[in-house]
């Protein structure tokens, strides 16, 4: 997911890393049922939270949930309502119930399991760019407010465009072209816009074929499509301006000659390098950005 961070944010990355410090993740304690904080993007313990790689700023959120499921939660509640209405003769109102179930979660947390997500973070702070590495919007709202939280100045939007993706994919497909230095892939999926909600979906096939154009033609508007740039990335494009499956393709690290012990560095190095130009040819194919108000 991509937003535009909002301009006179060009903090030190010393700046960055002792407001990051003071958000570490600490794991949930035995009465937490949820803990989120930032983590060494290396991987070393103890190390740095935010790592600047050739003027990139690449950082790591952790977020950590106890798995309680509810089908328990509700089971253990009824056994304990049942014994309650036996001895007083009175079945628990909805209150009480309430009050049972919140006994009951508190009383399981300690021995629950933890379930961890990590998300990486790309801030390319000379381009104001943040590429946040989910497709949960749920998930990028807890980084970006973390984010906001943590960083004095620091201001996001989606990073918006001209013509929407789906408006841009329909001409693709229609014209069986991409634009620029991009390629249609064997991949997209097409939604009709009524109350039928019906899909069409192509894996592994050729799209410059008149079938597609026929469902486009008939109305159904493209949510996802596989495209290539330049022959080093493939991904796929989505109705809501997210790159899912993104993928380097055979040769762009190896021709780069990644002979490196220090594999963070010299791998970051490239795949924020082409990125970085991945996004404003795509950008570019869909109209440009709107004009600041």
């Amino acid at each position: 997911m991509m937003y535009r961070i909002g301009a006179g944010f060009a903090p030190a990355l010393p700046t960055v890393e002792a407001a990051l410090q003071k958000a570490q993740f600490v794991e949930c304690s035995a009465s937490q049922d949820k803990s989120i904080g930032w983590i060494p993007p290396r991987g070393e313990k103890h190390g740095a939270l935010a790592e600047s790689v050739g003027g990139q700023l690449i950082l790591k959120f952790m977020i950590e949930n106890k798995i309680l499921p509810s089908s328990v939660i509700k089971r253990m509640a009824e056994q304990r309502m049942e014994r309650i209405e036996a001895t007083t003769g009175r079945k628990p109102g909805k209150k009480q119930a309430r009050e049972i179930k919140e006994d009951i979660t508190r009383e399981l947390l300690p021995m629950a399991f933890t379930k961890q997500a990590t998300v990486l973070v790309w801030i390319d702070p000379k381009e104001r760019l943040l590429v946040i590495d989910t497709s949960s919007q749920a998930k990028s709202d807890e980084v970006m407010t973390a984010l906001i939280r943590s960083l004095d100045g620091f201001t996001v939007a989606l990073l918006g465009t001209n013509n929407s993706p789906s408006a841009a994919m329909s001409q693709w497909l229609t014209e069986r072209e991409a634009p620029g230095r991009f390629d249609l892939d064997r991949e997209c999926e097409l939604k009709s816009t009524d109350d039928m909600q019906s899909a069409v979906k192509y894996s592994r096939h050729h799209l410059e074929i008149a079938e597609i154009r026929q469902h486009v033609e008939s109305g159904k508007v493209p949510t996802r499509l596989a495209m290539c740039w330049d022959g080093k990335i493939s991904f796929v494009l989505t109705d809501t301006m997210q790159l899912k499956k993104i993928r380097f393709l055979d040769g762009v690290f190896k021709e780069a000659g990644v002979d490196d012990e220090d594999r963070f560095d010299a791998d970051t190095t490239i795949a924020t390098g082409e990125l970085s130009k991945l996004v404003p040819d795509l950008v570019a194919a869909l109209g440009g950005e709107p004009a600041a108000a």
